[in-house]
């Protein structure tokens, strides 16, 4: 039997050590731990790898969704259309602000926000669309942005999972109003606590968004208008940007375990891939790249008929790491009881939620460890 986790961050860390006790004693000589030249340098480099104009590092992922919502001014009577199954920071950050979140269903192929449903959702009060590149793939990017501009909607790109995908050459955060990411530490460039990053190509925005960051604040002591502290620290930044260069060739490596899991179960009766052709009688689908360019920060399963849990069980007896992303949609959730619109038709993230299951696909992943879980994926389903 082998030890799987769902993720170990150390063997990625640990390659880097050196460079990031350089980094770090360097950071401490400066003694700039607010703003400054590295948080500049790290941004500037993240402008280029992401194909945009302005990057901006903020204190978190969420503050990453909060802060473009605040520059564009999205606040009570307005509504924006996001995807009813993904992480609770999307529709939160709404909510915060006094708008109201309209409930989107997803593609049971993809995870990610129908547009045939959000066609149906658009009203007289919507502003503005956040759709979510969930488990590392992207939405087609430029059906999305022919989207917003025919309804006259601001695009917000959650890509919290998805740096580094892209869509036809375009790269996620890239054709949005505003782009949105997070470095949590299990992202594909995860940081050493929270912090995020936002885009944009428009100069006006950039702006408004660089003043939101600190407090609202042009000159220093003179308020422009009610922000937030939503700076990155430089240490933060620094470290980061010794593991950019890193990012490619760690989702390269997170591809190469998806496709082994592909080739490994393809011709296992009862697994199938997820999507318009699945097997009748499949009792687990795999998840498919759609786009041909995502970055798989999650292998996420659909385990169907009702065995998701014991799955999840079967897997964690046999020491493999495994998570459910996420149990419960966002309409269905306590805090957002009676809140917002759509709730009454999503059906696909409604079922979705009683089936997902996530299993490692972190790109360290051993050759024996990958092959022990494919392996016990197959002995689930010949019981």
């Amino acid at each position: 039997m082998v030890t799987v986790p769902l993720l170990d961050l150390g063997p990625q860390n640990e390659a880097l050590a050196p460079a990031y006790e350089s980094t770090f004693k360097e950071v401490m000589k400066s003694n700039a731990f607010i703003m400054g030249p590295r948080l500049e340098a790290f941004e500037k480099s993240c402008a280029e790898f992401l194909n945009v104009k302005h990057a901006l590092g903020v204190s978190s992922g969420t503050d990453a969704l909060l802060l473009p919502l605040m520059a564009l001014g999205i606040g009570p009577g307005d509504e924006v259309l996001l995807p009813a199954f993904t992480f609770f920071a999307t529709a939160g950050s709404v909510v915060r602000l006094g708008a109201t979140p309209v409930w989107v269903d997803v593609e049971a192929h993809t995870f990610n926000i129908n547009l045939a449903d959000a066609e149906k959702k658009v009203g007289p009060k919507t502003k503005a669309i956040m759709p979510v590149y969930l488990f590392g793939q992207s939405c087609d990017l430029v059906r999305l942005r022919q989207f917003a501009d025919s309804h006259k909607l601001f695009l917000i790109e959650d890509a919290a999972q998805s740096m580094g995908a892209r869509w036809q050459g375009h790269p996620t955060m890239s054709v949005g109003d505003f782009g949105a990411t997070s470095f949590f530490p299990s992202k594909n460039l995860g940081g050493f606590g929270d912090s995020g990053l936002v885009t944009t190509q428009d100069d006006a925005l950039a702006e408004k968004a660089r003043i939101l960051r600190v407090h609202g604040m042009q000159p220093k002591y003179y308020h422009k208008y009610v922000g937030a502290n939503f700076r990155m620290d430089p240490l933060q930044a620094a470290l980061l940007h010794v593991k950019l260069p890193h990012l490619p060739k760690y989702n390269c490596a997170r591809a190469g375990n998806a496709l082994f899991y592909h080739k490994f179960l393809s011709n296992v009766k009862g697994i199938s891939l997820n999507g318009p052709d699945a097997q009748a009688d499949a009792k687990i689908l795999l998840p498919q790249d759609f786009s041909g360019e995502g970055i798989w920060n999650q292998f996420t399963l659909r385990v169907l008929n009702g065995k998701r849990d014991a799955l999840k069980q079967f897997l964690t007896e046999r020491k493999i790491g495994c998570e459910i992303y996420y149990p419960v949609p966002l309409h269905r959730q306590e805090c957002f009881k009676g809140i917002g619109r759509g709730a009454d038709h999503a059906p696909v993230a409604e079922k979705i939620a009683q089936e997902v299951l996530s299993i490692p696909v972190f790109p360290e992943l051993a050759e024996n460890q990958r092959a022990w879980v494919a392996e016990s994926l197959a002995a689930f389903v010949a019981q």
